[in-house]
């Protein structure tokens, strides 16, 4: 059995993003070589996300507009993890809701995907670099 590790870097313009990954993904599927197997894409900063999702706008900003009901940022100070220097319990929390990692089949060298499905890092506390691990493994 083949294993291949890289890692995708991330740094948003802005504090929360939903990024498109799927082609830069499924790029790292082809370089691995594995024609059958499994792809883990797992967000390695506890205020960021991986998911699988639609790729529409709407959905999108609907995604946005839900998780600030859920968890707002704003004011900072109604969070007891803000007491020290951090400022970003919401994006903590934006993060469990949405999720931590995603595992998509790869069948004849490619992302297995159901239709309209695409894979989404989605940034809570952007302006900072940050990585995503994509690991395969299969044959």
């Amino acid at each position: 059995m083949k294993s291949f590790r890289e890692y995708l870097w991330f740094e948003t313009k802005e504090r929360e993003e939903l990024v498109n990954i799927t082609q830069q993904v499924q790029k790292i599927v082809e370089q691995s070589g594995v024609q059958e197997g499994l792809c883990l894409v797992n967000a390695m900063h506890i205020s960021a996300s991986v998911f699988i999702n639609d790729a529409e706008s709407g959905l999108h900003q609907d995604f946005k507009e839900w998780l600030e009901e859920l968890a707002p940022h704003e004011p900072t100070s109604q969070y007891l993890h803000n007491r020290g220097v951090e400022d970003n319990a919401a994006a903590h929390l934006k993060r469990q809701i949405m999720g931590r990692e995603v595992t998509i089949a790869i069948t004849e060298g490619e992302l297995d995907f159901g239709p309209w499905e695409q894979i989404f890092y989605g940034e809570f506390d952007g302006q900072r670099r940050k990585r995503v691990l994509v690991k395969i493994i299969g044959e």
